[in-house]
This record gives structure tokens, C-alpha cells and sequence, in this order.
């Protein structure tokens, strides 16, 4: 299938980052590495966004270098017995998908880069993560920091300078080829859920993981790579675990199950949740469900070029909160309560990562991709209920481009 990417968005998104950034250092950005699953196996491997969205490249360790009306890429050498096993890197092929007509090997690749590094004041970069992120429990690709470690031990006194926020406001107006690539996403992901949560089949299926598989067989059937992200299919209690992507749990005919799932489509990524009921639901869960939906559909009337996404969500929870306290689960809309039963955002960007980056703290713009997925859990009630729709900021407001997808509960 011939990709909606030509080198031109690639070229583009170099001369548009270089625009944005109006310093004369050269700017050095990393590939992301390989991560060792065990032994001598690695995890898939999982591109920076930031680099491919500047090279379409999908190979680890690369080096991409901008330095006035310079570019080029260094590429790492591969051991022979690394080749035989995944192949050797096509320079050609480089060149052709970044537009990109310099490559370099490492030894002659660091070679340039050295000697200009020691003469210039300042090195633009993306800054590293931390090696570990506490809050989320994860390790980070060490990648980044490397090539950091690298550069400063060749000019210690040289400043940094971090060009991370000026991707981050390129990345969040999508052009349209990746408008193209997220509503392919989307479409395959509502084929996907339509399939696999039909009322027919949700009462043949037993356990968790059986809705998990039918939507990895939709997406790939249906020419997606797979996944955007771990897929949640949470019945119960479970569904009141946020992120709980074990899917191991039995289906039971008096409970409501949560799906929260995407399509990933070269590199974009679709983020949809429904909630549907495994049998006939009770009057409690669609009680739940009805305020849930509402809940939505107002927070998608908010969304408008101008409107700042911190004060939107202070007004969506604001109005959730109202609901839930016609519920009976609270008596004052206070945040701390409205927590209790909601403890996350309403909406985040969504592009080449399904948690996409973007400046939270500028007006919104047409061309921007939003999530809009209110929540109700009650652990003790065994009720958790999600609807999750992929939103594009218009001239004229804004479009849900997942809207056939029924809201349904049953």
C-alpha cells in the first residue's frame, strides 16, 4: 500500500521546525533505540514521534543533524551478525523516504558532527526524560540521553537548548495527510468494535481476552499495524481501573463491560471507548451510562478554535459534577469529590502517540485532534463507564470523526 507520506511532509516539517526555531545552533535529534525484552530479544521496536515525524525513518539509534542550510542523518554500523539477523540498513531508502540526501556512516557521521560541535555555543535538542518516570512506573528509552551525553562530552561548556516545545506546537495542527492517516485509524477501530461488541457475540464470549483478539484480527485484516496502544476491555469492578489491560477477567451477564481501544495507521494513532451491557443492564447502570453521555456531549459543544483547554475542563467537570451528584454519589460538585468518581482529564491530544504532545496552555486552533471521554467509576457499586470519541477542531467549531460509532449501552 503506498503511504499517505511523501518525503515532502518530511521536508516540510524539517523547514517548519527551523522556521519556528530561530537560533543559529545546530539542532540534534536522536532515533529511539531498542529495549531488551529478554536475553538476546528485544520489544517491538517503537519509533520517537519526534524523529519520524521529521524523517519517516523506522530505525533505531539514527542521528539527525540541521545545522543552518545543512542536513543529514548519521546511521549507527550493524555487526555482521546483526545484518544477517535484521538486515542491513539501505542508505538509498533513507535518502528517498526523508528527502534527506546526505547520510553518513557512524565513524565519519561523528567525524563532521564533532568538529562542529566544538566550535558553536549552544546545541539544540529534544531534552531527556528522566531514565525512570515515577508517577507512571515506566523506564525510558535511554536513546535521547546518549546522544546528549555524547555531544556534551565533546563541548562541556556548550548550552543546551531544548526545541522539544516547538514540536510540540508543529505537532499538534494536523496537515491533512495526517488527518487522512487518523480517520483511517478511526474507521478501522469503529469497524473493529462493531464487530467484536455485536449483542449476538458479546453473549458467546466468556472471558476478557476473546474481545481483545477480535479487535487485533479486525485491525490488522483491515491493513492497520495493530494496535495504537494496549487495548482495555474491563468488565465490572475492572472497568474501574483505569488502565487495566490485563483482559483476563470472565465475563458475567449482569455486568457492563468497558472497551477502550485504537487502530494504529502509519504511525497515527484512533482512541475510542464504548461501554456496552453484557445482558440487560439495570436501571442503575443506565443511569450511569445516560450521565456519561451527557456529560460528553456537552464537553464536544465546548470545543472551539480559542477556547483554553484548562479552563474547558474546569467547566466540563464542573457540569459532571453536577451529575454526579444527581446520581447520588456526591452532595457538593467540589473537585476533590468530583475526583473520587472521575480521576482523570477529559480530553488530551491524540496523533502519532495516542497521549499526544501539544501546549495544554494554548487557545486551540482548527486542525487540532482531541479525545473528548468523560468517566464514572464506582468500585463499590461495580460500575465503570466510558465513552470516548476523537474530535477535529474546525473554522466552524468542530467535527467528531468517530460519530457513526454508536453510544449505545445495548
Amino acid at each position: 500500500m503506498q503511504s499517505r507520506f511523501t518525503s515532502d511532509f518530511f521536508e516540510g516539517n524539517r523547514r517548519r521546525l527551523r522556521e519556528l526555531f530561530t537560533g543559529t545552533a545546530p539542532i540534534v535529534i536522536s532515533a529511539n533505540g531498542l529495549l531488551q525484552r529478554g536475553g538476546d530479544s528485544s520489544y517491538a521496536f517503537s519509533q520517537d514521534a519526534n524523529f519520524w515525524y521529521l524523517t519517516g525513518i523506522d530505525e533505531p539509534d539514527l542521528v539527525l543533524v540541521m545545522d543552518r542550510d545543512k542536513e543529514y542523518l548519521i546511521v549507527p554500523a550493524r555487526s555482521a551478525s546483526r545484518e544477517a539477523f535484521d538486515g542491513a540498513v539501505a542508505f538509498e531508502q533513507l535518502a528517498r523516504r526523508s528527502g534527506i540526501a546526505t547520510i553518513y556512516d557512524d565513524h565519519a557521521g561523528w567525524e563532521v558532527l564533532e568538529k562542529r560541535l566544538a566550535k558553536v555555543k549552544s546545541i539544540a535538542t529534544i531534552s531527556p526524560p528522566p531514565a525512570y518516570v515515577e508517577a507512571y512506573g515506566l523506564y525510558t528509552n535511554p536513546a535521547r540521553a546518549i546522544v546528549v551525553t555524547r555531544c556534551k562530552a565533546i563541548n562541556p561548556e556548550a548550552e543546551l537548548l531544548d526545541v522539544g516545545q516547538h514540536l510540540a506546537r508543529l505537532r499538534m495542527i494536523k496537515q491533512p495527510a495526517e488527518l487522512q492517516a487518523i480517520q483511517a485509524a478511526i474507521d478501522i477501530t469503529i469497524k473493529g468494535i462493531q464487530g467484536a461488541l455485536k449483542p449476538a457475540r458479546l453473549q458467546k464470549y466468556s472471558h476478557e481476552y476473546e474481545i481483545e483478539a477480535e479487535l487485533g484480527h479486525t485491525y490488522r485484516a483491515q491493513g492497520a499495524h495493530g494496535h495504537a496502544f494496549e487495548p482495555i476491555v474491563a468488565s465490572g469492578e475492572r472497568a474501574c481501573t483505569l488502565h487495566n489491560v490485563s483482559n483476563s477477567g470472565q465475563l458475567s451477564a449482569d455486568e457492563l463491560v468497558l472497551v477502550d481501544t485504537g487502530a494504529e495507521v502509519e504511525h497515527y494513532a484512533a482512541d475510542l471507548t464504548r461501554t456496552r451491557a453484557l445482558g440487560q443492564p439495570s436501571l442503575r447502570q443506565q443511569a450511569i451510562h445516560a450521565a456519561v453521555l451527557d456529560v460528553q456531549r456537552y464537553a464536544i459543544e465546548l470545543l472551539k478554535p480559542g477556547v483554553l483547554l484548562r479552563e474547558y475542563e474546569q467547566q466540563a467537570a464542573s457540569y459532571l459534577g453536577e451529575k454526579l451528584r444527581e446520581l447520588g454519589l456526591i452532595k457538593a460538585s467540589e473537585t476533590e469529590a468530583i475526583r473520587r468518581f472521575c480521576p482523570h482529564a477529559m480530553s488530551h491530544y491524540l496523533g502519532l502517540n495516542v497521549h499526544d504532545i501539544g501546549d495544554y496552555d494554548r487557545p486551540l486552533e482548527p486542525g487540532v485532534v482531541l479525545t473528548v471521554e468523560p468517566g464514572i467509576y464506582v468500585p463499590a457499586e461495580g460500575i465503570g463507564v466510558r465513552i470516548e470519541d476523537n474530535v477535529l477542531l474546525t473554522d466552524r467549531g468542530n467535527k467528531v470523526l468517530s460519530s457513526r460509532l454508536s453510544r449505545e449501552l445495548s
